[in-house]
């Protein structure tokens, strides 16, 4: 097979070094350009200083999508469904959009990328919308509860991010000297990724089990269950962890419950479930996801965990890209976390 030859707009920011550094040590992908206007001209290891020793390749303000078989968008939320108003990428060239822009079903073809609910779509899709990094991490703690009709109840969750959930432009939540030693909530019930974590546990719910309310666009005043988003400002550079809170109709034995989860993982490639309750350093600088609950009478308690620039936005991106052009679906994504 012929490599798979990779642009990248946006290239110069965190999530456009994260795919960098991921590409360049994938075996099938040949980056032709990684597109910065800012930056044109000088190497990519001048902005993304990891890269020194791997690769020779610059930054360029040139776009030439006549040479490639996919895209790239590392864009800021917004700026994609912009961007396409104004330039024409060719019909056969497939686009992975890691912005915010299309995750929403409507007037698109864009496929939403979660693999461990839309592996089939992704497979065949030539426009596809990276899901966020938020709610990766939520949904995967409640996937399998939500598949087997047992969200009847509002559904509690905090979730703590790194500062480079916020992207590297600078701002007065992100310097060190705010972020260290520091803790804060912000986007209390509001956050843009409940539209699309309520839309996939819509999708998967069975006939007759209660919707999930999208409470951004309807409002708490709603019938149906609504997914309660505190999330957290950490002082540490990348992750998320979450606890998801869930209460049942009535109590569950444990096992029951473990066992729901590893059958509906069973076969995914980068979600694991725990025994033994993980810690987010396991999953940090690797594409992995893990989940764990602990079963208390008629209450769930789900920990899910990421890493924001991979699992919730790169890595997850390159795993479909992987699926996408029909390679093995953790091609180029070995990625081991420290341990310690």
């Amino acid at each position: 097979m012929n490599k798979i030859k990779v642009g990248i707009l946006g290239a110069a920011g965190y999530t456009g070094g994260e795919l960098l550094r991921i590409l360049v040590n994938h075996k099938d992908t040949e980056i032709v350009f990684a597109n910065s206007e800012s930056n044109a001209g000088n190497k990519v290891y001048d902005v993304h200083e990891g890269l020194i020793g791997d690769t020779e390749l610059e930054f360029t303000s040139e776009m030439p999508f006549d040479k490639v078989d996919v895209v790239f968008f590392c864009f800021g939320h917004g700026k994609s469904e912009a961007f396409l108003k104004e330039h024409t990428i060719p019909a056969n060239v497939k686009i992975i959009d890691l912005a915010q822009d299309f995750r929403i079903k409507g007037n698109h073809d864009y496929v939403y990328g979660l693999p461990e609910t839309h592996r089939k779509e992704i497979a065949e899709c030539q426009h596809l919308a990276n899901p966020g990094c938020f709610a990766t991490c939520i949904q995967l703690g409640l996937l399998p509860m939500a598949k087997a009709g047992l969200l009847t109840h509002d559904i509690s969750v905090n979730a703590i991010t790194g500062s480079t959930g916020a992207g590297q432009k600078p701002g007065a939540t992100t310097h060190f000297s705010w972020r260290n030693n520091n803790f804060s909530v912000y986007k209390l019930f509001t956050h843009q990724h409940l539209h699309e974590i309520t839309q996939t546990l819509n999708e998967l719910r069975p006939s007759g089990a209660p919707r999930v309310v999208d409470t951004l666009n309807e409002g708490y005043d709603k019938d149906g269950i609504s997914v309660d988003f505190i999330p957290y400002r950490g002082d540490f550079a990348r992750g998320i962890f979450c606890t998801e809170v869930i209460t049942l109709n009535k109590a569950m034995p444990a096992d029951e419950v473990v066992a729901l989860y590893k059958d509906y993982y069973k076969d995914a490639a980068f979600t694991h479930y725990s025994d033994k309750a993980p810690d987010m350093k396991q999953v940090v600088n690797t594409n992995k996801a893990l989940v764990h609950v602990d079963v208390f009478g008629r209450k769930v308690v789900v920990t899910s965990m990421i890493d924001n620039l991979l699992k919730g936005a790169v890595g997850q991106a390159v795993q479909n890209m992987n699926i996408m052009f029909g390679l093995d679906e953790r091609a180029g994504l070995n990625l081991k976390a420290s341990g310690f």
